[in-house]
C-alpha cells in the first residue's frame, strides 16, 4: 500500500467524497485558496470550485450556523473549526441546534454534517491553541465524537463521518498531520463506533486515544522487553463507545489503564474506568488506573509543554506500577 501522511489521507477523503456526492462541501477559514492550516485541502478549490469549497470570515459561530442550515437543507457540509480552542464560540449551534434537531423533529430533519477540528499539544501553540476538549462533546446527546490516530484510520473514519446522517465532531491531533502510514488506493470505510486493537497482549490493557496511541505502543515495546505484555486499544470513536472490545480485552488481561492527553477530572477516561469496573470487576487483578494530562494550561516552552502530557516513558512507568500492585497485594495477603 502507498505510504502517505495523516494530512494527505484527509485530503484524499475529501477528494473522494466530493467526487462521489456533489452535496458534500467544505466550509471554514482558509480551506480554499490557502488549503487549510495543515494543507489538508490543498488543490480542492481548483478542482471542485466555490460551490463545494468555501472560504469564510473569521467567525466560528457563523461557520457552524451556515453548516447547520446547509445540512438541514440536504447538503453534507464539513465545517472546519481551525482550532478546537475556538469551538466554544460555536457551541450554541453545535449543542443546541445540530445535536437536537433530529430528535425534536421526530427524525424528520437529518443533520448530516461533520464539525472537523484539531487540538492537542506538541507544536508549541501555548494554552489557547493546545487544549483537549473532546470531553465536552461526549457528554452531549445527539453528537458522535471521533478521534483518529493513524493515516489509515483518519481517512476511513472521515469518509464514514461524511456519509453519516448525524452530526459528527471529528477531532484530529495537530502533532499527527505529518505522521506517515499505509493507506490503500482502493476505497474503504471504517465504521463509527468500532475500536481497533493496535497491539495484542496478555498482561495489561491500555486504552489510549489520538496522539497517545503512538506513545502507548512505544511504551508497550519497552515493557515487552521486561516481560510485560500489553494490549493497546484505540477506541477511535469516543462516543458511541465500543465497550465490547474493551471489556473482552480486560477480561483477558485482568488489568486496565486509560491514557488520554486530556486531564482525568470529569473526563472520558472516567467513563471508560466505570465501564470496566461495572463489567469486569471480578476479573480485575488491580483497580483501573488513569494516566492523563495535567489539569493546567499548556505552557509555550517545549520542555514544560511535554511535561504536561503523558509520554512513552511515563506510560511505561505507570504500567509497571499497575502490574506491581498485584504483587504487593499478594505479599500483604501472605
Amino acid at each position: 500500500m502507498p505510504t502517505v501522511t495523516f494530512g494527505e489521507a484527509i485530503r484524499q477523503a475529501y477528494d473522494e467524497e466530493m467526487t462521489r456526492d456533489k452535496n458534500v462541501c467544505l466550509i471554514g477559514e482558509d480551506v480554499g485558496r490557502w488549503g487549510s492550516l495543515y494543507r489538508s485541502s490543498r488543490g480542492l478549490l481548483e478542482k471542485f470550485g466555490p460551490d463545494q469549497i468555501k472560504d469564510t470570515p473569521i467567525s466560528e459561530a457563523a461557520i457552524a450556523g451556515c453548516g447547520v442550515g446547509a445540512a438541514a437543507m440536504g447538503m453534507r457540509p464539513i465545517v472546519e473549526i481551525m482550532y478546537i480552542d475556538f469551538i466554544s464560540i460555536s457551541m450554541d449551534q453545535i449543542v443546541n441546534h445540530a445535536a437536537k434537531w433530529r430528535q425534536l423533529s421526530n427524525g424528520k430533519v437529518k443533520l448530516p454534517m461533520v464539525f472537523k477540528t484539531q487540538g492537542g499539544a506538541g507544536r508549541r501553540n501555548s494554552s489557547q491553541h493546545s487544549q483537549c476538549l473532546e470531553n465536552w462533546f461526549v457528554y452531549v446527546p445527539g453528537l458522535i465524537t471521533v478521534m483518529p490516530s493513524t493515516p489509515y484510520d483518519v481517512k476511513g473514519l472521515l469518509k464514514s463521518a461524511i456519509r453519516d446522517d448525524n452530526p459528527v465532531v471529528f477531532i484530529e491531533h495537530k502533532s499527527l498531520y505529518f505522521d506517515k502510514g499505509e493507506v490503500p488506493e482502493e476505497e474503504y470505510l471504517i465504521p463509527l463506533g468500532v475500536a481497533d486493537v493496535k497491539r495484542v497482549g496478555e498482561d495489561l490493557t491500555i486504552v489510549a486515544t489520538s496522539w497517545m496511541v503512538s506513545f502507548a505502543l512505544k511504551a508497550a515495546e519497552q515493557l515487552q522487553e521486561e516481560g510485560i505484555s500489553c494490549e493497546v486499544i484505540d477506541p477511535r470513536t469516543l462516543w458511541p463507545l465500543d465497550k465490547d472490545t474493551i471489556i473482552k480485552s480486560v477480561r483477558k488481561t485482568g488489568r486496565c489503564m486509560v491514557v488520554t492527553e486530556a486531564s482525568a477530572e470529569g473526563g472520558w477516561s472516567g467513563e471508560v474506568s466505570s465501564v470496566v469496573h461495572e463489567h469486569c470487576f471480578s476479573d480485575l487483578r488491580s483497580p483501573v488506573k488513569r494516566h492523563c494530562g495535567m489539569r493546567t494550561g499548556i505552557p509555550y516552552g517545549p520542555t514544560l509543554e511535554m511535561q504536561c502530557i503523558p509520554s512513552a516513558e511515563s506510560i511505561a512507568g505507570a504500567a509497571r506500577d499497575l502490574v506491581a500492585q498485584e504483587v504487593t497485594a499478594a505479599g500483604a495477603a501472605l
